[in-house]
């Protein structure tokens, strides 16, 4: 589903949604297509289970959004490592 159709379905709430069809260009990411996982009230609800999820399993697209926001917008942002102790 796209987000008009998340955001008719569920009223402002908290949503995991995993991408299903999805695109870059410009360093943004666009969601094509969506599927809800769960709905939530509280935000820190919503990312516990995005954390339990994407620890199980990380080549999952996942992603927690509030659907009072008319429009979503994913900015990538290059991976630069972790630096080691030394």
């Amino acid at each position: 589903m796209n987000w008009s159709t998340v955001r008719d379905k569920y009223p402002d709430r908290w949503v995991l949604v995993e991408a299903l069809s999805a695109e870059s260009s410009n360093h943004k990411r666009s969601i094509n297509n969506m599927s809800v996982i769960l709905d939530f009230l509280d935000p820190k609800d919503a990312w516990s289970s995005y954390k339990k999820l994407h620890l199980s399993d990380p080549s999952r697209e996942l992603y927690v959004f509030y659907t009072g926001n008319e429009i979503i917008e994913v900015i990538e942002q290059p991976f630069t490592g972790i630096r080691g102790l030394q």
